[in-house]
């Protein structure tokens, strides 16, 4: 199940006190974190990634999607560039075209990935690399109970043709889980147990499933927004979570060592609706100094100095 179970870490760099590229991928490697993803093609960390079997979710930059979507070969050089360049001594595993796209950009989502699928497809390597895109569980409208879960009205606009398109090439979509954000969202009627994994017993019953933790509640729901528009064989892959240690309600260092851990130890099992293990990156590798001050700048595993916040075991 090791592999199933599949455990990365994101790799954000918005930092201007960050070790050296090559130094933070020996730190994953003596830390066992068998996968990264990165937010857009960097040389520096695709040729320290050579060799290394850490299995790597890499970005198309939002900023790109507009070349991208109007121009096959646009897609073409970038995957030549970006990805070909380095294949197979890096490990890539997913192109994720765009992270929470939004507004008018959301209409370039699909077209750039089929630009992007059909270079990889050139190439010969749309087996080996799966495209999809990132989103928030924003674009879930309704999401309780999760069985009733759908994409909301102006999410489904877009996201209809895409979750009918991954289900097309046999693709995840990838997905940005936060009960961090739902618990400061709704104190009241969300617990702290329930989010951190950490409730003795079922709190929400529907149906035939039992849930014990609001990440499970989450990813159903968005398991079952899919199934209503056609999408019912695409899985998901947890592209970021993660909780704050710092800057912010409920944001202390045991809080964010309890989740990050117990999810860690959970996703091997899937959720009530798939068993199916669920591949997960916590965000993020450091705390980034040069984000919005608050818990913006507090969701490292390690500080800069590549000590870790708290301690944190990915066996």
């Amino acid at each position: 199940m090791a592999d199933a179970r599949s455990i990365g870490v994101c790799y954000g760099s918005n930092g201007n006190n960050l070790p050296p590229k090559a130094d933070v991928v020996k730190l994953y490697q003596s830390n066992g974190i068998t996968a990264m993803r990165i937010y857009g093609p960097d040389s520096a960390v695709l040729t320290a990634l050579k060799g290394t079997n850490i299995k790597l979710i890499m970005d198309v930059p939002n900023s790109d999607l507009t070349s991208l979507a109007s121009s096959s070969s646009e897609a073409a050089s970038w995957v030549n560039k970006n990805v070909q360049a380095y294949y197979p001594s890096v490990s890539f595993r997913y192109i994720a075209v765009g992270n929470e796209v939004s507004g008018g950009d959301t209409s370039k989502i699909l077209p750039a990935m089929k630009n992007i699928y059909s270079a990889l497809l050139s190439a010969g390597l749309q087996n080996a690399i799966k495209v999809s895109t990132a989103v928030s569980t924003a674009v879930v409208g309704v999401s309780y109970p999760p069985s009733k879960g759908a994409f909301s009205s102006s999410a489904s606009s877009y996201m209809t043709s895409i979750v009918q398109y991954l289900a097309q090439i046999g693709a995840p979509l990838l997905a940005n889980v936060y009960p961090y954000f739902s618990y400061i969202g709704n104190p009241g009627s969300i617990s702290l147990d329930y989010a951190l994994f950490t409730s003795p017993g079922t709190v929400v019953t529907d149906g035939s499933y039992k849930y014990q933790n609001l990440f499970d509640a989450i990813v159903d729901a968005l398991y079952s927004a899919m199934e209503k528009v056609g999408g019912s064989n695409v899985g998901i892959v947890i592209s970021e979570s993660g909780w704050p240690s710092g800057g912010g309600n409920a944001a202390t260092v045991s809080n964010a060592q309890k989740y990050n851990q117990n999810l860690i130890n959970h996703v091997g099992k899937g959720t009530p609706k798939k068993s199916t293990p669920l591949e997960t990156y916590i965000f993020a590798m450091f705390n980034e100094n040069q984000k919005p001050a608050g818990i913006e700048q507090n969701w490292g595993l390690f500080y800069p100095n590549k000590q870790p916040v708290y301690s944190i075991s990915f066996k």
